[in-house]
């Protein structure tokens, strides 16, 4: 059914992001063991640590729980992924070491396109100047990755083959990587196809103008927000001066506007499925047969929707929406715990999920439409149905957290507007320079919690596991052993940058601080 922007549900609480709680959670995860459930992403252990540091970033806790030796440790530990062609591994575990690495085993120790990116982010959230990098190195390599239709793979394979998928999650992080390491000077290397980059994510629009995987897959969330920032890296997006003239219908890229609409169209009730179903169309045959319908004749009852918000919808006959919420509703959904509170789904038809909040409002912000979506209803989902009382966010009501989900609601939560009532809004973006400047560690520190003797960032623990009905303390035991920080008018969450999912301060060093040393 259509959403309409209205006050909040009076029968609940005002929502509030539960900051402390968060921190607490994600040191946990910073200066623990990870559940058992992790071990299976060892070799993601870049990506595991993107979500704990960028986390913590946004809540601004990264430097005041932890210490400078603790943070040039984590540094050092990404660094040792480095890969001597250029690029990042994963994690270190497949480094055989100059005394043993040779060409005839090198496809066994790659580098790892997303993890090179995020390695990139890694170490600019922590305050690094990004000069061990190797840069020259890590940009042929790039080249190197891009397949004759434009995409990018993950990583090199045996005589050089380009490997792993070509879907837009690639072409995002091919785009960023590209983006922080060439910066604004072209600096006489080679650079990829940019044409041939920007071709291909244009040939992945669908039928309903979201974009896939690949040509003529379904339209998901994820898949068009790494399109759009890629799209953005490469400095291929209108301005938000362009979007309010007609420069853009008359531009090759028009097709956004059309994605705007599929976009918007995400947002919709958490109407969650019950598990004990086998079947979605198992519906009671009597209830079928008893619902009214109303065909392409007959007229609509007074106050029924015309349409309901998918386009296809329109064509559509059967009951007018009015008449739905009329009805009992069938066994195999349950009822929304707040019908005020609305998140986002990735596809047509599926249920809301926490990640969709940033998938959908990311791609949003960088096409400035992020106005044309409820916030207070989509923050309501967030703030009271998937964030959970030990910290985090779990994928959907009652969920337990998860790193991805906790990561992603904190950042869908940044780019939300404030509340439209200023006295119960939880979330207010500052400007830019309001923020302290990221510290850079002086020395380093080869033996912090973040060091396991297998290299480990993080560490997984083979009997941890989460107990979702475990309450928090009151008192926060920071684990990190520094003092806690001064309480101040600072907001509960940095602003953060939709392209690169990092404050918008730490973008800022990358331009500000980073680009002209290398200029």
């Amino acid at each position: 059914m259509p959403l309409h922007h209205g006050p909040p549900d009076p029968t609940n609480h005002t929502p509030k992001l539960h900051k402390e709680r968060h921190i607490r959670y994600w040191l946990r995860c910073l200066k623990t063991l990870l559940p058992t459930e992790y071990t299976s992403n060892d070799s993601n252990r870049m990506l595991l640590a993107f979500f704990i540091v960028s986390a913590l970033d946004l809540l601004s806790a990264l430097n005041s729980h932890t210490t400078r030796d603790e943070r040039s440790s984590y540094i050092d530990w990404i660094y040792r992924c480095q890969h001597p062609q250029g690029g990042f591994r994963g994690f270190p575990a497949t480094d055989f070491g100059p005394d043993l690495s040779s060409l005839e085993n090198a496809h066994w120790d790659p580098a790892n396109l997303p993890a090179t990116y995020l390695a990139l982010l890694n170490l600019v959230l922590l305050g690094d100047d990004l000069g061990r990098v190797r840069r020259r190195d890590c940009l042929r390599w790039l080249q190197r990755l891009q397949r004759d239709d434009g995409s990018f793979g993950e990583g090199l394979g045996e005589g050089g083959r380009v490997e792993g998928g070509s879907d837009t999650r690639f072409c995002h992080v091919a785009a960023g990587t590209r983006w922080i390491l060439r910066g604004q000077h072209s600096d006489g290397e080679e650079d990829i196809d940019v044409e041939g980059l920007v071709k291909f994510l244009k040939s992945l629009e669908t039928y309903d103008h979201g974009i896939s995987e690949a040509p003529y897959h379904e339209a998901h969330a994820g898949f068009t927000y790494c399109a759009i920032g890629a799209l953005s890296f490469l400095n291929r997006l209108p301005q938000a001066e362009e979007l309010r003239s007609e420069m853009l219908l008359k531009s090759d890229l028009r097709f956004l506007e059309r994605t705007v609409q599929w976009l918007v169209s995400r947002q919709v009730i958490s109407v969650e499925e019950s598990d004990d179903v086998e079947d979605e169309d198992s519906l009671n045959q009597e209830q079928f047969e008893a619902a009214p319908t109303r065909g392409p004749s007959s007229p609509s009852q007074p106050g029924a929707a015309q349409t309901l918000p998918h386009d296809a919808s329109a064509h559509r006959s059967g009951p007018s929406s009015t008449e739905i919420r009329s009805q009992t509703p069938p066994a195999h959904l349950k009822m929304p715990i707040s019908t005020f509170a609305a998140g986002f789904n990735g596809r047509c038809n599926k249920v809301t999920d926490t990640c969709y909040s940033f998938w959908v409002g990311g791609s949003l912000a960088m096409l400035h439409r992020e106005h044309l979506i409820s916030a207070d209803r989509n923050r309501e989902f967030l703030l009271n149905e998937t964030q959970h009382s030990i910290g985090g966010f779990g994928k959907s009501p009652e969920d337990p957290p998860d790193v991805l989900h906790s990561f992603l609601g904190l950042a869908a939560l940044s780019l939300l507007r404030p509340h439209s009532d200023s006295q119960a809004s939880s979330v207010v973006i500052p400007p830019i320079s309001d923020h302290s400047p990221v510290l850079v560690p002086p020395h380093d520190h080869p033996h912090a919690p973040f060091i396991s003797p297998h290299g480990g960032l993080p560490q997984v623990s083979p009997e941890l596991t989460i107990d979702p009905n475990e309450a928090p303390s009151e008192e926060s035991s920071r684990l990190s052993g520094t003092e806690p920080a001064a309480p101040s008018e600072r907001p509960d969450l940095k602003p953060l940058d939709p392209t690169m999912s990092i404050s918008c301060s730490a973008r800022w060093r990358i331009e500000n601080e980073i680009w002209p040393q290398w200029s």
